[in-house]
């Protein structure tokens, strides 16, 4: 993270507003979020570019303010950014170049 706050700070004060948002992708049908992956993604994403100051009243703003949509677009793309691609041959390579 760059030079500003340090978020972290926050995690066990805005403990209610991660599970409201936890409840909310559960009605969605998204069952599967947990609460490490939802900070990690408000971490890459929301406050990507940390302030000097931040308040309380703003980051559980910025959590509650979460899409679906938003989290499930980051968590495809770091997905795609850990899978590894090898082939055991060449011909399995032309295989998926048809």
């Amino acid at each position: 993270m760059e030079d500003g706050y340090d978020y972290s700070n926050f995690r066990t004060k805005v403990q209610p507003a991660l599970q409201s948002k936890l409840e909310e992708f559960r009605l969605l049908g998204l069952h599967s979020v947990s609460e490490d992956s939802l900070w990690e993604f408000l971490m890459k994403k929301k406050w990507k570019k940390a302030k000097d100051d931040v308040n309380l009243f703003e980051i559980v703003q910025d959590i509650l303010s979460v899409k679906a949509s938003d989290f499930m677009s980051f968590t495809t793309i770091e997905s795609y950014k850990t899978i590894e691609f090898s082939f055991a041959d060449e011909n399995e390579l032309k295989e998926l170049l048809k």
